[in-house]
């Protein structure tokens, strides 16, 4: 059977496989939002705290 050239490198009886093609379908998200959304969190827990404790 012939091996298709997009099936990446293939080891440990086929349990890991490495892709040379990057998935382009997934959602990518700024790494800067993603600190400013921990940030914001952080300060929505701190006063939340602040006021109900």
């Amino acid at each position: 059977m012939p091996e298709s050239k997009n099936r990446g490198f293939s080891s440990a009886a086929g349990l890991i496989q490495y892709y040379d093609m990057e998935e382009t379908r997934s959602l990518k998200i700024d790494p800067v939002f993603v600190v400013a959304m921990g940030i914001a969190a952080a300060l929505l827990v701190e006063v939340l705290n602040w006021k109900f404790s």
